[in-house]
């Protein structure tokens, strides 16, 4: 086990600073908007995994990140080419992708009448976008983003790391290499990055990825603020836990109320790279925060055999706990998806890893995506899951599928955790292009909501790559999707025949913005026909959103209880006397009830009402006067 000292001893007075922080931080969480997570029930559990012992790691030192020559945007790029592994089912899917490969060459183009299905009001808008992070010499470039409270933007991306304000000025760029500095790292890849919104930090994350058991390191940064230039606290952490000759991949992360969690696979050393376990690291984090020593085990042998789980941060502002829920499909496709509940925090020690099995709608991989100008086809992986989050009892994931014919297409999922079902539902072009390689996150400002946008990467015979982004209501209804960044030419770097198109991409939730806003970071093609990634805020035509407020100021309007269990008050202040109509409108603007209709006086105005018998959901209170809309705010109804 690899355990590491800390660069230098800290004098008296840093380490009185490093409490006070520790106090500041703990007041800080304590204060944020956590939820307790449902307990499933472990009699009706399918197998559980194997808990390691407990260990300790010391914080490897600082990272400080001082303003770079951005104009030349230094640093030395090494060469990463997507590793080869051997995974369960490979030989299977890739002939079974084969065959339907050649099926969709042979066929004409646009054989299908089919088109996205748009049933939703929500049309997403993209709004400041900017270049995000340039060709680094590696395909596929596995972007990450996130953003914080304070509005700094984090965007990774193979083996390079920057800073970005929302109007896009970027503020740092590096190699990771050179960022986390370290003698012993000469070659990083599959960086993810988060921001943890209940303890309003960064968390960072990349492996080293030669490939090889004695030099497989995790490298996980904790911000010291919400301005990832203030600074980071490094950390390594062995990729062979087991110390079996096993080399880490494939990682995903989330956050819970105290803990970070960081799963991936096993394989063996190359040539071969055989799977050989998933396993999970579950992180005590609050240490991590200010420089500390701070303590961890891991889960291995989970029944299910999952390859390539995703444990699920809360989606909104704010954390859940203790432990956290995980989940698996199978790469080459099925029936069922595999749930892991992580019942409770390390500090717990009668915690376990419970496995259920959900059944779902069939899936199966799909075949391999056309690029326009050549027959160089993106490579479409197959169906392991990919990203998701978790929220008020819901688990949301996504991954693609075949949607017919062989095309690829976006599989989003809610997955209930307290029924134990799962509803899905698939969206894209059959017949036309391929949807590949999505990522999800919440797009609604009440929990009662489960709206999400889904950014994606899309491909075809017709068209080079493109990076677009699409909208799912709570009643799982589409809007068609719309473009991000199109292409200046198709990609190829290492063959003609066939190119990696990702392991993943990235969307992150801006979670204090008064009104839902996200940011996506996808791939798109240059003229020398490599990658480039772009980064883009998207939000909506809400047909609330903007508003004719010149009668009423926001600040002089109150509506409470919300969510509303039984009656509720509504209290603003008018400038003039006015013609008035409040009206109760679900999330597609349809009329449900009429409450009031007549005048405002000047002044104080309170008006009480009963929910009656509406439905438990979310829904609009809106004020209007002679048919124009002044002012509405979303209500929520709970039962």
């Amino acid at each position: 086990m690899c355990i590491f000292n800390l660069a230098k001893k800290s004098h008296m007075k840093t380490r009185i600073q490093q409490c006070i922080i520790i106090c500041l931080f703990c007041l800080n969480a304590s204060s944020q908007n956590n939820s307790r997570k449902p307990i499933l029930d472990p009699a009706n559990k399918e197998g559980s995994a194997i808990k390691s012992a407990e260990f300790t790691l010391k914080c490897a030192g600082e990272i400080t990140t001082p303003s770079a020559d951005l104009k030349w945007r230094p640093g030395l790029i090494t060469k990463c080419i997507g590793k080869e592994h051997s995974f369960p089912e490979e030989e299977l899917i890739k002939k079974m992708k084969a065959e339907k490969t050649a099926l969709k060459l042979a066929s004409s183009q646009n054989k299908y009448s089919a088109i996205e299905k748009a049933a939703g009001n929500i049309t997403p808008i993209v709004g400041t976008n900017f270049l995000g992070n340039t060709n680094n010499g590696g395909s596929p470039m596995d972007n990450s983003i996130a953003i914080s409270d304070g509005g700094w933007i984090v965007s990774v991306a193979n083996t390079t790391i920057e800073y970005d304000d929302e109007n896009g000025t970027n503020a740092y760029f590096n190699t990771i290499t050179s960022f986390f500095n370290d003698n012993s790292i000469s070659s990083v890849c599959d960086p993810v990055v988060i921001y943890d919104s209940g303890a309003d930090r960064f968390i960072f994350f990349a492996q080293e990825c030669s490939g090889a058991s004695g030099n497989s390191f995790l490298l996980i940064c904790f911000s010291k603020s919400n301005n990832p230039n203030d600074g980071w606290w490094k950390y390594k952490l062995t990729g062979n836990p087991l110390n079996n000759s096993k080399w880490f991949d494939y990682p995903k992360l989330a956050v819970s109320t105290n803990e970070l969690y960081i799963s991936g696979n096993l394989f063996s050393n190359s040539p071969g790279s055989v799977f050989s376990t998933a396993v999970l690291y579950q992180i005590q984090k609050t240490n991590g925060f200010t420089g500390g020593t701070f303590n961890y085990q891991y889960w291995t042998g989970m029944t299910g055999s999952p390859f390539t789980v995703l444990p699920l941060s809360n989606g909104q502002q704010g954390n859940y706990g203790p432990g956290c829920y995980l989940v698996s499909t199978i790469p080459g496709g099925g029936n069922t998806v595999k749930l892991y509940d992580l019942t409770d925090d390390m500090s717990a020690a009668n915690e376990q890893l419970n496995y259920y099995s959900v059944p779902t709608t069939s899936y199966a991989p799909a075949g391999d995506a056309s690029q326009l100008g050549t027959t160089c086809l993106l490579d479409n992986g197959d169906c392991r899951t990919l990203s998701g989050f978790y929220l008020n009892g819901t688990i949301h994931f996504v991954f693609h599928s075949d949607i017919g014919g062989g095309w690829n297409g976006i599989n989003y999922n809610r997955l209930n955790v307290n029924t134990k079902t799962n509803q899905s539902t698939k969206f894209g072009f059959a017949g036309d292009s391929d949807y590949s390689y999505p990522s999800v996150c919440s797009y609604a400002t009440s929990a009662m909501d489960a709206a999400v946008m889904i950014g994606f990467g899309r491909c075809g015979a017709n068209m080079y790559p493109e990076v677009r982004v699409a909208h799912c209501d709570n009643n799982l209804n589409w809007s068609s999707s719309v473009l991000i960044k199109s292409s200046a030419s198709y990609v190829t770097y290492t063959s003609t025949s066939k190119e990696r198109w990702g392991d993943y991409t990235g969307i992150t939730r801006r979670h204090n913005s008064t009104r839902p806003s996200v940011w996506a970071s996808g791939m798109y093609g240059t003229s020398n026909k490599l990658w480039n990634t772009w980064v883009a805020e998207v939000h909506d035509n809400d047909i609330y959103a903007e508003l004719n407020e010149n009668s009423f100021n926001r600040t002089e309007m109150k509506l409470y209880p919300n969510p509303v269990i039984d009656n509720f008050t509504l209290e603003f202040n008018l400038d003039q006397k006015t013609d008035l109509q409040i009206d109760i409108k679900d999330m597609n603007g349809k009329l449900i009830k009429q409450l009031y209709k007549g005048f405002g006086n000047v002044g104080g105005n309170v008006f009480s009402f009963n929910k009656a018998n509406l439905s438990e959901g979310i829904y609009f209170l809106v004020i209007s006067n002679q048919n124009n809309i002044i002012k509405n705010e979303k209500i929520s109804i709970h039962n």
